[in-house]
């Protein structure tokens, strides 16, 4: 033992060898050296002041409230997530509901303009294939917040959502039944009572059917939205391929839900598998070493910014397709918004530079939406009020676009690999790359199927002709 160190007791000298004296001098070099600098008495005094700041950072029994009471008396206390009963109001019937004046125009504003459906049995009446509902929560992050503001923005100025894809050249408005589900209602002073809601809703969802796209609302509803499809297909069943600048699985906070830690609850808790859990876009200053190391000893894929600029977008863009495609697995899409470079997403709670395109993002989330079976998608982290040009919704809306046409191609059969249409991609009135012929053949193609599926419905339309009829 060094001779400094002789007025420290046993359990001073073991607090000293252990990795919660590291927090403070750094690593066992630094410790040494802020040792040989010190008297007996001030190294006696420096290691008392850490333990004493470790254990009082800890929970107590007796001192702590390991739980935050709630007034269980409140004649109010369910109120904020109280569905009302149908018997309140007009009989109607089952299905979406169209609330534009002029076709999708003209009235209250919705995700894309697309039609209301307020209950499981709308969806089920308009065999509704995909449901965007809000959940504005602003509760889990606690930096740069404006998420109870998303919702209402991407309704305003989402109109993009419903639009056709030129790349593809699909309409996924005119090949799906999606609708606007409303907002999922939230607790504005309790984060964990609030995913109870969401997970109940997000679940209500996915028994009809229907792919749920949840726009948030900051990261802690990725645990509610993951927990909910659990529920229907299976803990075992479902993979997730998140995309964040952070990796979210931060075990350290004193709170079991936050916007840094759904992943790691998600894991502890089994709705997923942690081999079943790809990142990717990571960047910030996490994880560290050991961070990554627990990563790779755990099986969990992940692919950093690193190994976009050392391999290429392409190589790793087919790698992350190849990864959510495998065995067939159903898919759930979690894209963090900061994951995309604050160039092109500045209103996020923590954006970090060096983060992907746009058109990186709208390819790969189009190409997971339609080479994968994708169950389950959420745009989260959007604070809108962190950017007044409108260009965080406007972009925002256009990633939920790629989803939803991904899900149109593969509703479609346009599953090829990076499938894009060969009449936008190539004009072919040239051989200047040496593949015209192939795009002259594969419009030709296209165009017979499209005349193939339009014959049916030609032949109904005319025994469905009055005129037609009288003639004949």
């Amino acid at each position: 033992m060094m001779p400094k160190l002789e007025l420290l007791t046993e359990e001073e000298i073991a607090f000293l060898q252990s990795g919660d004296a590291r927090r403070f001098a750094g690593n066992l070099e630094k410790t040494v050296e802020e040792l040989e600098k010190r008297s007996p008495e001030n190294i006696q005094a420096w290691v008392q002041a850490m333990i004493h700041v470790v254990e009082g950072s800890r929970y107590k029994e007796g001192r702590d409230l390991p739980n935050i009471p709630l007034n269980t008396d409140s004649p109010e206390f369910n109120a904020w997530r109280m569905v009302r009963p149908r018997s309140m109001d007009p009989e109607r019937e089952a299905g979406p509901i169209g609330l534009g004046r002029y076709d999708g125009r003209g009235g209250p504003p919705t995700f894309g303009g697309f039609p209301l459906a307020l209950t499981p049995e709308d969806l089920i009446a308009g065999e509704v294939e995909a449901v965007i509902v809000g959940a504005p929560l602003n509760m889990g992050s606690a930096w740069r917040d404006s998420g109870s503001q998303s919702t209402t923005e991407m309704r305003v100025l989402g109109g993009t959502m419903g639009s056709a894809d030129q790349y593809v050249q699909v309409d996924a408005s005119k090949v799906l039944n999606i609708v606007d589900y409303g907002d999922i209602a939230i607790d504005n002073d309790s984060t964990e009572r609030s995913m109870q809601e969401v997970r109940r809703v997000v679940r209500e969802i996915a028994e009809t059917g229907a792919v749920p796209l949840i726009i948030g609302g900051d990261h802690s509803l990725s645990y509610p939205n993951i927990a909910g499809l659990a529920d229907v297909y299976g803990k075992e069943r479902l993979s997730v391929i998140h995309f964040d600048a952070h990796y979210d699985a931060w075990w350290g906070s004193p709170h079991l839900i936050s916007h840094g830690a759904p992943v790691y609850r998600l894991l502890n808790e089994g709705h997923v598998r942690i081999s079943d859990y790809i990142q990717m876009g990571l960047r910030s200053s996490g994880p560290d070493r050991a961070a990554f190391e627990w990563m790779r000893e755990n099986g969990m894929r992940y692919h950093t910014m690193a190994e976009i600029e050392r391999r290429g977008w392409e190589a790793v863009l087919d790698r992350v397709v190849a990864e959510a495609s495998e065995d067939g697995r159903k898919l759930f899409i979690s894209f963090d918004i900061d994951v995309v470079d604050p160039a092109y997403m500045r209103a996020t709670g923590t954006p970090v530079s060096g983060g992907m395109t746009m058109r990186e993002s709208i390819t790969i989330i189009r190409r997971l939406c339609a080479e994968s079976n994708v169950i389950g998608f959420d745009l989260i982290e959007l604070h809108p009020a962190l950017d007044p040009t409108y260009m965080t919704v406007l972009n925002s809306a256009h990633i939920v676009k790629a989803c939803l046409t991904g899900l149109a191609m593969r509703k479609e059969g346009l599953t090829d690999r990076h499938y894009l249409s060969p009449v936008s991609s190539e004009h072919a009135l040239d051989n200047y790359y040496g593949d015209q012929q192939f795009y002259l053949d594969a419009t030709a193609a296209e165009n017979a199927k499209r005349e193939a599926e339009k014959a049916p419905e030609q032949e109904l339309e005319e025994f469905a002709d009055p005129d037609e009829a009288i003639q004949e």
